[in-house]
Order: structure tokens, then C-alpha cells, then sequence
């Protein structure tokens, strides 16, 4: 049986023969799962339709109402209930006019009632399972999208994010999503998908940089069998599957520029052909694009197309970065710490004051993904302890070339410049730049006050 053992499948028997009566009363709770009751007229039975039943067995022919009243009726208070109708009689055009005004099942009394009435019982029931689960996910994935669930943080940079959001979710116009890497911008995509009219189509995700050059038109478009040296089977390109829904182009600035003219007159004229093909394909995907870089600075530099650039333009998001968003990065690092203890079935745990101080210096250049490595190799490395102290964290910082270990300066000069770069970066946050460099404010202060002579 597809439904949970501990859920009984309530079944209303409508007929008013005391002898067949009997006879569906002993065939239904052959089952255990069925938990039957039976009325002898079409109006007992709509006075109790307010219990819920799944599936109702209804006899064609009852001395108070026809078979199609009683239908009627159910199917108005009820629409999810699965009525199957009884016959004494075969009568085609009946169960034609029956099935079309909601009736799930016309069955015939005779020899094979018994049977029929089994297998079609197990068919509703089967198909009420595929209902409540799709409902269920709907919720789920509502709930998991929600904006203040699924991007978590109350700062102001976020509560910015959330306001563009919610803007997304009421139109179909192009999003753009910007931010550094690990910000989350498939997240936000999917957030603007579930939350908008376009819930219940699909969420097509494409990340451009991920797909060869010469095989991401057929990834986009799709392609004709035998259009190219191993096109084997015909295949159904993105755009193709997102008709509907929404296409997220993760990553649109790594596009080349050949292919990017054909994305436009796509997305001007919602309408591609496949490779191999001179079938044109009308679609409608709501396009949310993301990029860690500056289009218009690749516009500049000749790397994207202008026309292209403002077409995807749209509603601009730009996710901030970890370090911009101030004690978010404490209230993400207790979810992951959360998650990670129940998915690895380990003790709850809690993140000491030290360690929170150690989180708030840090900078981040990973964003989000970085923290979620850092606080759940923490976490394993706490496994038996109750809370990630600042020993357990563990920063692996890449080492990356800067311009200030080319110049020829003073250490004096050096000082200086590490502590306006640091100024800049923290926006002159006085005390998170002592964090970071580990020196007292009073440093800082002094340093400033020499600068100012320079």
C-alpha cells in the first residue's frame, strides 16, 4: 500500500440494497487499511460528506436522488474525492456523461465487480497518494524557499536583497544576480522561481562556465539527430525544457560572444530552432542570469555584447558579501552548525563566545560555502564536545598576488598602506580592522594620524 501504514483510506458506500450492501461492506475491509461506512441514500451520505472521505462507492440508481445529483454534489463539497460509480447497467453514454462531470469510475454489477472494484479502488487510492505528495512537496519547497528561511541574516545589506526579491516574484522581468563567488545567487534564483506564478513549472539551471564552448549551443538550443558527429537521438535543448518556468543562466558572463547573438534574438523573439532543424519552436522561460563579474566592464573590454547586456540587465540583485553583513554570519554559521548535527546524527551543539569573535574577524573570501567548510570541519573536529571553540576554527586562506608585494617601499610605507587598504575594505570600521590584523585600535589611531601628515 503507497500510504503511510498508520493512515486509514476512509470509504463511504452509497447503495441501497441491504444484501449488496453486505457484499461491498465484506469485499472493502478485506483491506485493513479501509475503513468503510455505508449509507442507503444520496442525502445520509452528502450530510456527512464534512468527514473527508477518500473515495466514495456510488450506487447509479438510489430512491431519493439520481446518480448525478449525488455526484454533483460531492464533487462540489468535495473535488478531491474519488467517486466510483455503481451500475446495474451497462449503459455507455451514462458513464461518458458520469466520467465527465467528475466520476472517477463506471463498474458494472456482475460476476467481475468484486475485482474491478479491488483494482480501481487501489488505482484511486494510488493516485490520492500522488496528490498528497505533490501537495506536500508544493509546501515543502514553498517553505524552503521562503526569502527569511532559505537566505538567512537580518542585516540591512540583506534586508536590501529581500526587498528586490519580493519585487521579482510579482512580474516575469529579467533578473540579474551579481555577488561574489559563494554569495548564493542559485539560491536567490530559486527563491524568485518558487515564490513567483511560475512555482508549479520547472527551474532549469544552466551554468555556462561548467559546459565546453563548442556543446553549449546544443545544451541551449538542442539539436536534430545527426545534426553534428555524435548527435545519436534528438535532444530537447534548455530552453525547450524551461518553456513556462524559469531558465537560470548561472555564470552568463562566461558566454562566448559568438553564441551570445544568438541568445539574443532567442530572447527577443522567444522562438528557437534545435541544430539541424528549420522547425521554429515558440517559448516562454522567465530568464534569471548570475555572474560573479562586472558586465559592463566586460562590455568594455569587448568580452560582452551591449545590446545583450541590456536585454539581461533587468531587475539587478547584487548578493553582499559575508563580511558586509555584519552578525548574519553568526546566525548562518548556527544553521549550518544545526544542519550538520542532525544530518550526521551527532549531539546539538553551540559555538562559544571566542569562537563567534574568530568567525566576526575573518573575511571571507569564499562567502557563505566558505563558512559552511570551516564550521562543519569545526564541527567534527568538536565531535564529543558541546560547543566549536575558536581552537576548532580553521581558515585555509589562499594565497593570492596583490600589487603591494611588487612595490619597492618602506616597512613604515608598507604599515601604511596595509591599514588604509584595510580601512577601505571595512569602511573605516575601526575596531573589525584591529580584529582582522590582530593590533590594538590605538595603532590604528596613530597610523591614520601619520598618514594624514604624508
Amino acid at each position: 500500500m503507497p500510504m503511510n501504514s498508520n493512515t486509514s483510506i476512509r470509504i463511504f458506500a452509497v447503495e441501497d440494497d441491504p444484501v449488496y450492501t453486505r457484499f461491498l461492506k465484506y469485499v472493502l475491509e478485506l483491506n485493513p487499511e479501509y475503513e468503510v461506512h455505508t449509507f442507503e441514500n444520496g442525502k445520509s451520505c452528502i450530510n456527512q460528506l464534512h468527514e473527508n472521505p477518500d473515495v466514495i462507492t456510488l450506487d447509479y440508481t438510489l430512491p431519493d436522488l439520481s446518480g448525478e445529483e449525488v455526484l454533483s454534489s460531492i464533487k462540489a463539497s468535495n473535488p478531491d474525492c474519488h467517486v466510483i460509480v455503481i451500475s446495474g447497467q451497462e449503459d455507455i453514454s451514462t458513464a461518458v456523461d458520469l466520467l465527465k462531470i467528475g466520476a472517477y469510475d463506471y463498474i458494472t454489477k456482475d460476476d467481475e465487480t468484486k475485482n474491478r472494484l479491488i483494482t480501481s479502488i487501489g488505482n484511486a487510492i494510488k493516485n490520492i497518494t500522488l496528490i498528497k505528495e505533490l501537495e506536500q512537496l508544493k509546501r515543502e519547497i514553498s517553505t524552503k524557499y521562503d526569502f527569511s528561511s532559505s537566505i538567512l541574516g537580518s542585516s540591512q545589506a540583506i534586508k536590501k536583497v529581500f526587498r528586490l526579491l519580493e519585487k521579482a516574484t510579482s512580474t516575469n522581468i529579467t533578473v540579474s544576480i551579481s555577488g561574489e563567488t559563494g554569495t548564493g545567487k542559485e539560491l536567490a534564483a530559486k527563491a524568485i522561481h518558487y515564490n513567483s506564478a511560475r512555482a508549479n513549472s520547472r527551474f532549469v539551471a544552466v551554468n555556462i562556465a561548467a559546459i565546453p564552448k563548442d556543446l553549449l549551443e546544443s545544451e541551449l538550443f538542442g539539436h536534430e539527430k545527426g545534426s553534428f558527429t555524435g548527435a545519436m537521438t534528438r535532444r530537447i535543448g534548455r530552453f525547450e525544457e524551461a518553456d513556462g518556468g524559469t531558465l537560470f543562466l548561472d555564470e552568463i558572463g562566461e558566454m562566448d560572444i559568438n553564441l551570445q547573438a544568438k541568445l539574443l534574438r532567442t530572447l527577443q523573439e522567444k522562438e528557437i530552432s534545435r541544430i539541424g532543424s528549420n522547425e521554429v519552436i515558440r517559448i516562454d522561460p522567465r530568464i534569471i542570469t548570475a555572474t560573479h563579474k562586472d558586465l559592463s566592464e566586460e562590455v568594455n573590454k569587448g568580452n560582452f555584447r551591449e545590446d545583450l547586456y541590456y536585454r539581461l540587465l533587468g531587475l539587478p540583485i547584487i548578493l553582499p558579501p559575508l563580511r558586509d553583513r555584519e552578525n548574519d554570519i553568526i546566525l548562518i554559521a548556527s544553521s549550518i552548525l544545526t544542519d550538520f548535527c542532525k544530518e550526521n546524527h551527532l549531539d546539538p551543539m553551540s559555538i562559544s563566545a571566542d569562537a563567534k569573535e574568530k568567525l566576526l574577524a575573518y573575511s571571507y573570501p569564499g562567502n557563505v560555502r566558505e563558512l559552511k567548510s570551516i564550521i562543519e570541519l569545526a564541527a567534527v573536529m568538536a565531535t564529543g564536545d558541546q560547543q566549536i571553540t575558536a581552537d576548532h576554527l580553521t581558515f585555509r586562506i589562499i594565497k593570492q598576488d596583490n600589487s603591494i608585494s611588487m612595490e619597492e617601499l618602506t616597512m613604515k610605507e608598507y604599515e601604511h598602506k596595509i591599514i588604509r587598504m584595510f580601512m577601505d575594505k571595512y569602511d573605516n570600521n575601526v575596531l573589525k580592522v584591529a580584529r582582522v590584523l590582530d593590533i590594538g585600535k590605538s595603532t590604528i589611531y596613530r597610523q591614520l594620524k601619520e598618514m594624514s601628515y604624508e
